[in-house]
């Protein structure tokens, strides 16, 4: 009896055995290096230059996409969310939201945890890019998987609850985002080195007590108590803190908090200058 493989005609010349000549353009033809691609990012990140962050990653996304590598996508999709967010590339940013979402219903993906941070992430960019309301749901479905996965003082909740806040704020919710960032700080306070996360918890409460027109020594004491924990000495100096440090200046110089604005820019300056 003949074999399929005596008259079969081959379906790839580059397969062999089986794949030779039943290819299946499903599957995946290889995998982009996820891991070095990242450590790539956070290099380009550590000095500023997102121009060539933004080329690393537009560069393997193809790479990818002619593997059909689904997964390594995915993964590189989600660092362009934060990406985007970071150089306000709107455009771009909710396209890696579409595809994120695109690729997590293809691999089956639904309900995982390493997806569901994925989905924060998805939020987090709807919400900085004007569309709130999309945020919520995938918010929920995020905590829906944390909530049975993790710990309740995992640090991702923290992350979790931070994000929800400013998108519930957005949508003048202020009671509600009160509340998450409560939560959020109480995680943060059990956990060590989340010094430069606690501060911008604070100054953005100051932002939801300004919204609240509460009394200005109120908005006061929460900035003050941010800046003490970028101050302190056992703070570590790292790329997020220098990231931190720049992303605040801008929020004191709004408060008229000038010394500390001009404190923080120069933090940032003297960690990118020796990057």
């Amino acid at each position: 009896m003949l074999d399929p493989l005596d008259y079969k005609e081959p379906a790839c010349a580059l397969c062999g055995g089986e794949a030779f000549y039943n290819f299946d353009p499903k599957k995946p033809q290889g995998h982009i290096p996820v891991d070095a691609v990242i450590r790539k990012l956070d290099d380009c990140l550590a000095r500023e230059n997102y121009a060539e962050g933004a080329r690393v990653l537009r560069y393997w996304i193809e790479d990818a996409k002619a593997l059909n590598d689904r997964r390594g996508e995915l993964s590189v999709q989600n660092e362009v969310l934060g990406l985007s967010r970071r150089i306000g590339d709107k455009p771009w940013g909710l396209a890696a939201v579409e595809r994120c979402l695109q690729l997590i219903a293809e691999i089956g993906g639904e309900g995982l945890l390493s997806t569901a941070t994925i989905l924060l992430n998805a939020a987090t960019t709807c919400k900085a890019f004007d569309q709130p309301e999309r945020a919520l749901p995938l918010y929920d479905k995020a905590k829906a998987v944390y909530e049975r996965e993790l710990h309740k003082t995992d640090l991702r909740f923290a992350a979790l609850y931070n994000n929800l806040a400013t998108t519930l704020t957005a949508l003048s919710r202020l009671d509600e985002a009160e509340e998450n960032y409560r939560a959020a700080l109480r995680i943060l306070e059990q956990n060590p080195d989340t010094a430069p996360d606690r501060a911008v918890t604070l100054v953005n409460l100051a932002d939801l007590y300004a919204a609240k027109e509460a009394p200005e020594t109120e908005i006061e004491n929460l900035l003050l108590s941010a800046f003490a924990l970028l101050e302190d000495p056992k703070t570590v100096h790292d790329e997020e803190y220098a990231f931190v440090c720049r992303k605040l200046s801008e929020a004191y110089g709004y408060y008229g908090f000038f010394k500390q604005a001009k404190r923080l820019t120069e933090r940032a300056d003297a960690f990118y200058a020796g990057a």
